[in-house]
């Protein structure tokens, strides 16, 4: 019981007879339910019911030897999803019997790097568990995967390139790519932020200069050439009476300075991001005409006095 009560409930065959258990002892032990097999040589025990965490390891322990909890599952334990997969995923790098209950990957390129132990349980690395996301294809899934990650900081990009470098990887090109936001030195406010710069570059409009600081103000986004200025709007940047009245001041000098200046919530951004690129482009292009224009004016008037 205390070796169970420290592996989820979870104990196996070969655990047994160290404990001087023999085969007879533990069919014994099964047929009164002190025991109940999980899989070929993986027993619960006491009860037939196992958590999550259970069912993970009892996965991994009868995948061994060398077997890892992996992708969606690992992704679970590390708690970058927010639901354990009914049938557990287990990575092991030599084939072997097909199990019914388990989900079983096959990868002679798992290297010792990759290993981990998460609430004692044999499992991918953060960064090799969304590397074997990102070769599902499932691109949302893998961006909801990373964010958590950076919010609970465990996102380690150096320990992600250099997965990315080893060759014949699964899921490279779609990890580089969902990571690359992340890159930018300047983004460090959060998630809305990032998610805002994703939006831009996927609907082909200008990439912006972030955290700007322009007519004695930071903005969040700004266009230089359209003197344009985007702020994001969440909860944890106006939380306080101070914000509350310095921000309409804050546009009102932009305006004074000549930059057109607009505010975009972190809902709107998470939810319609398609309808955000679309407004925010014909603002862009409107912005150009108006700005056009005005240097036309300027320059006919000149032409004019000459």
């Amino acid at each position: 019981m205390r070796l169970a009560d420290r592996q989820h409930g979870v104990v196996t065959r070969r655990q047994l007879r160290v404990l001087a258990y023999s085969d007879a002892a533990i069919t014994r032990a099964a047929g009164v339910g002190r025991l109940h097999r999980v899989h070929r040589g993986v027993y619960s025990v006491g009860r037939s019911e196992l958590t999550s965490h259970g069912r993970c390891l009892a996965a991994v322990a009868a995948c061994r030897p060398d077997a890892l909890l992996s992708h969606a599952s690992a992704a679970w334990l590390w708690g970058l999803l927010p639901s354990c997969p009914a049938i557990p995923e287990v990575t092991v790098p030599r084939r072997g019997h097909a199990r019914r209950d388990v989900r079983v990957h096959h990868s002679p390129a798992l290297a010792e790097e990759d290993r981990s132990e998460y609430e004692r349980i044999p499992a991918t690395t953060v960064a090799r568990t969304l590397l074997d996301l990102a070769a599902t294809g499932r691109r949302r899934r893998l961006d909801n995967a990373i964010q958590r990650a950076e919010r609970l900081d465990r996102l380690d990009l150096g320990q992600i390139d250099a997965l990315l470098d080893r060759p014949g990887a699964q899921g490279r090109k779609a990890l580089r790519e969902a990571i690359e936001t992340y890159r930018d030195d300047g983004f460090f406010r959060g998630r809305s932020e990032r998610l805002f710069l994703a939006l831009v570059k996927k609907a082909g409009l200008p990439r912006p200069a972030i955290n700007h600081f322009v007519a004695g103000h930071e903005v969040d986004a700004y266009w230089e050439a359209e003197r344009f200025a985007v702020e994001v709007d969440g909860w944890e940047s106006h939380r306080s009476r101070a914000s509350f009245e310095s921000d309409p001041l804050r546009i009102e000098d932009l305006k004074l300075a000549g930059i057109e200046a607009i505010r975009i919530t972190a809902r709107r951004i998470e939810r319609e991001p398609e309808k955000v690129a679309e407004r925010l482009g014909i603002l862009l292009a409107r912005r150009r005409t108006q700005l056009s224009a005005g240097w036309s004016a300027v320059l006919g008037d000149t032409l004019g006095a000459q």
